[in-house]
């Protein structure tokens, strides 16, 4: 993170209390439900990257300043361009309404920001971002830290220690090794030997769009870059 736009440097932050969103655990409420199965508004994925961090970056009522300096968006848009890093977009009336932005490693995946300019587009955006994790197999969405939006929507706190047992069982992918990990993560820190190297078990970014393109077959047509809303919907329902 970055102190300001304009802050040359960048300094890394590793909260005691972390904040993670259980696959299985998010809060479709009933308004979210009938908002997302309107499809009032057009979701994309990686289409529009650079514009998303932008609006992150952009100075709101809530927030005057960002941490988003040049050297953080420069290092994201390498990580965007390299495939670990991906953008859901929200979009209404042709503009650019809210979203998220990420990055994957193996089969978890770390929120970095999320913006709404137009009520419920974050909601939006993060339902189909874990509509999209649970379709490619991910199994731990980091969202690092806890605020009253996130928590509406089903994302708890964790200590550091079992922060790091979750995170390095994810990244040992079931070889065996992922408890013996987790004990030396909460025994040692982040720097404890032994931890998983890459290459990581991949999580499957396109399988949600391969099932939206099932269902077009079956009559839905579009071509908005996500699966209906009522798809999302179904997938959020199955595993809440």
């Amino acid at each position: 993170m970055a102190d300001g736009a304009d802050d040359p440097s960048v300094h890394w932050v590793e909260p005691r209390l972390r904040a993670i969103l259980p696959l299985d655990g998010f809060h479709l409420s009933r308004s979210l439900k009938k908002v997302i199965v309107s499809d009032r508004f057009r979701v994309t994925t990686d289409t529009a990257f650079a514009d998303m961090m932008a609006l992150c970056a952009e100075p709101a009522a809530d927030r005057p300043t960002t941490w988003i300096n040049p050297v953080i968006k420069a290092s994201y848009e390498r990580l965007f361009r390299l495939g670990h890093a991906h953008s859901v977009e929200v979009w209404l009336d042709g503009a650019l309404a809210g979203g998220l932005y990420g990055v994957s490693l193996g089969r978890a995946f770390f929120g970095e920001s999320m913006v709404s300019r137009t009520r419920d587009a974050s909601k939006v955006a993060l339902a189909h971002l874990v509509a999209r994790l649970i379709a490619g197999g991910w199994r731990l969405l980091d969202c690092q830290f806890i605020t009253p939006h996130l928590a509406s929507l089903g994302a708890i706190e964790i200590s550091q220690a079992d922060y790091l047992g979750r995170l390095y069982s994810v990244l040992s992918d079931g070889a065996g090794n992922g408890a013996a990990l987790g004990a030396a993560a909460a025994g040692a820190g982040a720097g404890a030997a032994g931890v998983p190297s890459p290459p990581f078990v991949a999580g499957d970014w396109g399988a949600l769009d391969a099932l939206g393109a099932a269902e077009a077959d079956l009559g839905a047509g579009r071509a908005t870059g996500s699966p209906p809303g009522y798809v999302i919907a179904q997938l959020l329902t199955k595993t809440s």
